[in-house]
C-alpha cells in the first residue's frame, strides 16, 4: 500500500524509463531470500517524499516486495520532507509514530534526545563492515552516542552543496578542472566574466544559500565559536583574511547584480538564466537544467566546493532511516532497513533520487561511473564533506547564528556600506555573542 501526504501528485518527474527497468529489477534481483520462518506482523513505514516520483515508487515498491517475502504486512506512508518536523510532532504528541521512518539529521538529533529511537548499533556496523565503512564525514554526522547511549540511525543518503559551473564557458578558455581552492574560483570567474554572463553567482544577501560564505570562512581558519561552543571568536585574523578575499572578488565587478538581495531563488534563477558561471547550490538546480534546458544542462559540471589554508569545509547533510521505541515489531523494522541499504537497491535508488553515497564501497556503483555529471559532484562531497558546522559546535546557538545571517551580514558591511573590516566583525561578534549568551 502506498499513500501520499500534502497532494503531491503522482506525474512522472523523471520519465518512465527508469521506473520500469527499477521495478523489473525489484521484481527480481533485489529480492530477500526466503526466510525458514516468516518475520510476520506489521510496519507502517514514512518514506521521504522527493522531487522524483521514480524514487518514490522504487522505495515504496521495495518495502512492499519485502514485506510480502517476509510475511510483514507493509503501509508505506511518503511524506513531504518539508513537513516531515510537523508531521513528526504530531504523531509523537498522539502516539501514532510509524515502526519506522526516514528524516534528515536536525529531526534525528532532535528526537534523540527525547530518546525516541532503538538504538542500532550492532546493524549500523553489520553494514559498515560489509560495504568497505562508512564515510567519515557520514560517520561523525550521524553518531548520536553521547545523546542517546548508541547510534539511533542508518544512514541512506547524503545532500548538500555542490559547486556548479559553465565547463562550456571555462574549458576554451583553457580551465578544464574545478578550481580547488575559492582563489581559484575567483581567478576563473573573473577570466569567464563578461556581463551579462557574470563569473560569479554567489549570494550575499539574508538567506540560507548566503550561509556558504561561513564555509569561506571556515576554510580560511576563521570560527564562529570556541571548542566548547559557547564564545564567539568571529573577530579574528583569519576572519579578517576571509574579508579580504571577499573585498578583492567583489572589486573585479564578478558578482551579478542584486545578489546582495536576492531571495532563497537567486542564484537558482541566476544560474538558470546565463546570468552567472559559477554558483554555490544543491542538485536541484541541475536537475531543473536537465529537465528545461538540455543545452545549459550538458555545458555544465558539478564538483565539491573549493577549499582554504584550512582545507574544504563542506557540510553534508545525511539523511537516515530510525526506528521508534513504540515499534511492536522492531526485528522487522531492523530487517528491513538492513534490505533497504543492500547495493542492489541503493544503485537503483541513486540513480533516481538526488543523493550521495554514505559507504565506501557505493562508489563502485554504476549510479556513480561517470554518466550523471550530478551524481558525481555527490560522490566528491560525500568523499570530501565534513560535518555540520565543523570546525565548530554545531549546537542550537549556531543554528540559531546562521538563521540570522550573521556572516552574510557582516559581508554587506563591508561590500554595500563600505564599512571597514575592524567595524564589521565587531559588528558581527556582538551579534553572535547575544545569540550564543542565550544559550
Amino acid at each position: 500500500m502506498i499513500k501520499y501526504t500534502n497532494g503531491w501528485t503522482r506525474r512522472r518527474v523523471l520519465g518512465a524509463g527508469a521506473a520500469g527497468a527499477a521495478a523489473l529489477a525489484m521484481g527480481t534481483s533485489l529480492s530477500t531470500p526466503a526466510r525458514s520462518q516468516s518475520l510476520g506482523g506489521k510496519l507502517v513505514y514514512w518514506g521521504g517524499l522527493i522531487f522524483s516520483e521514480d524514487a518514490n515508487n522504487l522505495l515504496t515498491d521495495t518495502i512492499n516486495k519485502w514485506g510480502a517475502d517476509n510475511g510483514v504486512e507493509t503501509e508505506v506512508v511518503m511524506i513531504n520532507q518539508n513537513e516531515t518536523t510537523q508531521k513528526v510532532s504530531a504523531a509523537v504528541s498522539s502516539n501514532t509514530m510509524p515502526d519506522a521512518l526516514d528524516m534528515g539529521l536536525d529531526l534525528l538529533l532532535l528526537l534523540s534526545r527525547q530518546d525516541q529511537f532503538v538504538t542500532v548499533d550492532d546493524l549500523y556496523k553489520k553494514i559498515g563492515d560489509a560495504q568497505g565503512g562508512w564515510y567519515e564525514g557520514v560517520d561523525k554526522a550521524t553518531d548520536t552516542s553521547a545523546i542517546a547511549g548508541g547510534r539511533t540511525g542508518i544512514p541512506f543518503g547524503v545532500s548538500g552543496n555542490l559547486l556548479l559551473r559553465r565547463k562550456d564557458l571555462l574549458e576554451p578558455l583553457g580551465f578544464t578542472e574545478a578550481p580547488k581552492t575559492w582563489d581559484e574560483l575567483v581567478e576563473q570567474a573573473v577570466a569567464v566574466n563578461a556581463p551579462p554572463v557574470f563569473g560569479l553567482g554567489l549570494a550575499l544577501s539574508n538567506v540560507g544559500d548566503a550561509n556558504v560564505q561561513v564555509l569561506v570562512l571556515q576554510s580560511m581558519g576563521g570560527r564562529i565559536a570556541d571548542d566548547a561552543g559557547e564564545t564567539v571568536t568571529i573577530k579574528s585574523e583569519e576572519t579578517r583574511a576571509y574579508l579580504t578575499w571577499l573585498k578583492n572578488a567583489w572589486d573585479k565587478g564578478i558578482f551579478p547584480p542584486g545578489n546582495t538581495t536576492w531571495d532563497g531563488a537567486g542564484d537558482n534563477q541566476a544560474y538558470l538564466s546565463g546570468q552567472a558561471a559559477f554558483i554555490a547550490n544543491t542538485g536541484s538546480v541541475g536537475i531543473a537544467a536537465r529537465n528545461d534546458d538540455p543545452d545549459l544542462f550538458n555545458g555544465s559540471a558539478f564538483s565539491p566546493l573549493p577549499g582554504g589554508p584550512n582545507g574544504i569545509i563542506s557540510p553534508i547533510g545525511p539523511n537516515v532511516r530510525a526506528i521508534h521505541k513504540s515499534s511492536q515489531n522492531p526485528e522487522a523494522a531492523k530487517a528491513l532497513l538492513e534490505h533497504l541499504s543492500n547495493p542492489e537497491f541503493m544503485d537503483a535508488y541513486f540513480k533516481v533520487a538526488i543523493y550521495g553515497p554514505v559507504l565506501q564501497d557505493q562508489a563502485k556503483l554504476s549510479a556513480f561511473d561517470g554518466s550523471n555529471s550530478i551524481l558525481v559532484g555527490l560522490l566528491g562531497l560525500a568523499q570530501t564533506g565534513t560535518p555540520p558546522a565543523f570546525p565548530d559546535v554545531y549546537n542550537a546557538a549556531y543554528a540559531d547564528l546562521s538563521s540570522n545571517f550573521i556572516i552574510p551580514k557582516m559581508a554587506q558591511r563591508v561590500v554595500v556600506d563600505g564599512w571597514d573590516f575592524d567595524a564589521a566583525m565587531d559588528e558581527a561578534q556582538a551579534a553572535g555573542q547575544t545569540i550564543y549568551d542565550k544559550y
